[in-house]
């Protein structure tokens, strides 16, 4: 018998697997996608992630085998963790949570984690923030049998360019994939709304799709401010949009609410209006569609624009698409410093396995590999689950991937224009000045906002707290919140980084 013990997820082509599995119609959706789950691995075991398409983390148990199955999406859309007790059982679960509350479980800091947080903003790898408790990777399943543990890899990002297709070509097949993405997103009896920016993507995710209302985020900083964008699309496809108008005080005063519910520290600033934006539409929907995928996969960051630039020097610097913090600094932050803990030592294998392939396909391929599992759908996972709301990516899909990994990179970004096929298959549905508007990115006033003593007393605080020195030299703390307030305002990220770390730990640790 096969007992499902933790499944989190959303199953996309479940109609096409329960004919092949012979399932019954008319299953409420959690039924359905467990007795998928489980006939699947009864049907094709370790290789059943090859048939499942969606978002997806679960731990099956075998009770004639005594055998315990996990596996995560190829993705990383979902997260897994897992933790050896000494008497070796396994700990293991959706949520961190549900590990440290259990027999066996120490919970022990991994300081090491710190020193590639101060670079990364975000929890790369499978290492945690706490001792002994990993993350299982995208595209990876897990048994546990007779205290054995064996983890393996059964999917792996490639890139196979092919140069025989126009540009036209290309977009046909996104635009047609898309399609079929948003038909299989969402079941007919549901209903669901979209986050919408003044990008492209979730622009196109929203006129592809059935809602009606768009969700939007906004602040009073008008040069900061998206919102009027975001309106402006919706009243184009002549449907609604709700926006959030977020406030300092508002801002500030969530951050140890999201870092609790993250689990671990990001310090990635739009994780804290993304919460607020959850939290504002779950009061009117369950279901949400977001746009997040496409950027990685099709080229989508201006940095991209630097690749032919970089060249093979990629393998030496680029750990992806954040870059906070040198060596030499964080030697001079830290109290406890190990120079054998460097963050390009996660990104090595996926240099090999891209050997050969031009350094857009490099870069992109880290991004998808280290960033996008440790920042964009952790922030998604975590604080939709938080604020009681469920979020569909339809372009986070191995059938767009395969597309993006057959692209030629001269159809992704050029000097000029990044995510090139991409927007011209956008524009099929959108006017041309949404689908080629320049990327602005999830953008927060908190470089201006943190300088600001109306709101800032808790950052401070934490900054000069005696128990944060037990990490940082707190006089080159100082210097750098110094130089930040006097000016320097590229330094925010520095000490936003340094804060959301020390919330986090007060909120697991002093608390």
């Amino acid at each position: 018998m096969i007992e499902i013990k933790d499944y989190r997820g959303h199953i996309r082509n479940h109609a096409a697997l329960c004919r092949e599995l012979g399932l019954p119609a008319g299953m409420s959706r959690r039924e359905r996608e467990e007795r998928i789950i489980v006939s699947a691995y009864e049907k094709w075991g370790r290789d059943m992630a090859d048939h499942l398409y969606g978002m997806f983390a679960f731990a099956l148990y075998d009770t004639e085998a005594d055998k315990l199955f996990c596996l995560r999406d190829h993705f990383g859309t979902k997260p897994f963790y897992y933790y050896q007790t000494e008497d070796g059982r396994l700990l293991y679960g959706t949520n961190i949570s549900r590990i440290i509350g259990q027999d066996g479980f120490k919970k022990e800091l991994n300081a090491d984690m710190l020193q590639i947080y101060m670079t990364l903003t975000y929890v790369a790898g499978e290492d945690t923030f706490f001792k002994g408790v990993k993350k299982l990777m995208p595209g990876h399943w897990l048994e546990f049998s007779g205290g054995r543990l064996t983890l393996g890899r059964y999917w792996t990002p490639t890139f196979k360019p092919d140069n025989d297709k126009s540009l036209e070509d290309w977009a046909d097949e996104i635009h047609e994939t898309v399609k079929l993405m948003m038909q299989e997103v969402k079941d007919a009896d549901e209903t669901a709304e979209s986050f919408l920016s003044g990008g492209v993507d979730s622009s196109y995710v929203f006129a592809m799709s059935d809602a009606e209302m768009s969700d939007s985020c906004g602040y009073e900083e008008e040069r900061f401010d998206e919102s009027p964008l975001a309106r402006k699309t919706a009243e184009l496809l002549g449907r609604k949009n709700s926006t959030a108008l977020i406030t300092p005080e508002q801002y500030f005063s969530i951050v140890p609410y999201v870092m609790k519910n993250m689990e671990q520290p990001l310090g990635d600033a739009s994780a804290i209006v993304f919460s607020i934006g959850c939290i504002e539409t779950a009061k009117h929907t369950k279901l949400c569609y977001s746009g997040e995928g496409a950027d990685e996969f099709f080229g989508g960051y201006n940095m991209y624009r630097n690749a032919e630039r970089y060249g093979d020097n990629l393998k030496t610097f680029y750990v992806g698409n954040t870059n906070i913090m040198k060596e030499e600094e964080k030697q001079q932050l830290l109290k406890h410093y190990d120079p054998e803990v460097l963050p390009i030592n996660l990104v090595k294998s996926i240099y090999e396995e891209t050997e050969g392939l031009d350094p857009l396909t490099k870069m992109s391929d880290v991004d998808i590999q280290i960033w996008l599992e440790g920042d964009i759908y952790l922030n998604v996972d975590k604080m939709s689950e938080a604020a009681g709301l469920e979020i569909r990516m339809p372009l986070t899909d191995r059938r767009i991937f395969d597309i993006a990994s057959r692209l030629p990179s001269k159809y992704k970004v050029t000097e000029e224009q990044n995510k090139i096929a991409f927007r011209t298959a956008a524009a099929k549905v959108l006017p041309e000045e949404i689908a080629f508007r320049k990327k602005l990115g999830f953008i927060v006033p908190i470089r201006i906002w943190l300088a600001d003593e109306r709101y800032n007393a808790d950052v401070r605080a934490k900054l000069t707290a005696d128990w944060a020195g037990e990490f940082f030299d707190l006089k080159a703390v100082d210097a750098i919140w110094q130089d930040y307030i006097g000016g320097n305002s590229d330094n925010w990220r520095k000490i936003w980084t340094i804060y959301t770390f020390l919330v986090w730990y007060e909120q697991y640790f002093l608390l």
